[in-house]
């Protein structure tokens, strides 16, 4: 937390990057054989849903080897935000220090590291994330 996160366009990922510039947003690294991920998506959903709106996205990093197994998932569970592709996490996983998936960095409007959850643990999760986005998103200039 307090460092700046790495520009997601100069990564070079597999995926169009969305302009982040003043925003909020949730970076969520996951993976198609993810257990805990499969869960988080639908809590991901709701945020972007919620708050798209106010300034906020959430953008989704797949760190599967295969193109294939991730186009597979996101069939079976469609999202309504961007996704990107980091083959085995070692473009900007390995930059940020990712320890396993899932993983959320969630980054302020100014591009520093808000807060870092590993794993995902249901509501919990869910009411942590809502309370550090709505305290991020009050500091967005109006």
């Amino acid at each position: 937390a307090g460092d700046a996160f790495p520009d997601i366009a100069a990564a070079g990922l597999e995926g169009t990057a969305p302009d982040l510039k003043g925003k909020v947003y949730l970076v969520d690294f996951w993976a198609s054989w993810c257990g805990p991920c499969k869960k988080a998506f639908p809590v991901l959903t709701e945020l972007q849903k919620k708050y798209a709106d106010k300034g906020f996205t959430v953008v989704g990093i797949s760190i599967d080897e295969d193109k294939s197994d991730m186009d597979k998932f996101l069939k079976k569970n469609p999202v309504p935000f961007p996704i990107l592709r980091d083959a085995e996490g070692k473009k900007l996983g390995e930059k940020v220090d990712i320890q396993g998936v899932p993983t959320s960095i969630l980054v302020g409007a100014d591009g520093k590291i808000l807060s870092v959850h590993t794993g995902f643990d249901g509501d919990k999760s869910r009411t942590a994330y809502i309370a550090e986005i709505e305290a991020a998103l009050k500091t967005i200039a109006k």
